[in-house]
């Protein structure tokens, strides 16, 4: 499964997802549950989910360095401040509220379990990869930091 890493952009995995879990919530409406407030806190996820993609983007604009998830050995800054203090990728920490906030709109079960499947994903053929290309690029200062900064939350 090498063959996956690093090459489906984020953004469109992201997409992929979103429409996967409307289309479970549509095939199964008997794993709907109720939610009070959905909208508000779908709203607030996404929100939050965004701002939080933003200032990862931000972060890595001001570092001039590249924000391509698909070129990660092409990086010229390893970014550890701001937003990537507390998060090594805020960025797809952003999505996954996105996603959480869309599950939440949508109010099914089986939409919220497709949100182990998009961090499964991630981790596997995203985050993995390009950890592996930031430690040959920036050695024991990336490592010093995987130490520091957890891969989510």
């Amino acid at each position: 499964m090498k063959s996956l890493e690093l090459k489906i952009p984020p953004v469109a995995l992201v997409i992929v997802f979103a429409v996967a879990m409307w289309l479970a919530s549509v095939a199964a409406p008997i794993f709907r549950f109720p939610l009070s407030s959905r909208r508000i806190l779908a709203l607030v996820l996404a929100v939050g989910g965004i701002g939080v993609i933003l200032s990862g983007v931000v972060a890595f604009r001001r570092a001039k360095t590249t924000v391509n998830p698909l070129k990660p050995e092409t990086a010229t800054a390893l970014v550890d401040s701001g937003v990537y203090r507390f998060t090594r990728n805020p960025m797809y920490l952003g999505f996954l509220l996105v996603l959480l906030g869309w599950a939440m709109f949508l109010s099914n079960i089986l939409s919220a379990l497709m949100l182990v499947g998009f961090v499964s994903y991630m981790n596997r053929f995203q985050i993995i990869p390009e950890e592996k290309a930031l430690s040959a690029r920036f050695g024991s200062a990336f490592t010093a930091y995987s130490k520091r900064v957890r891969r989510w939350l």
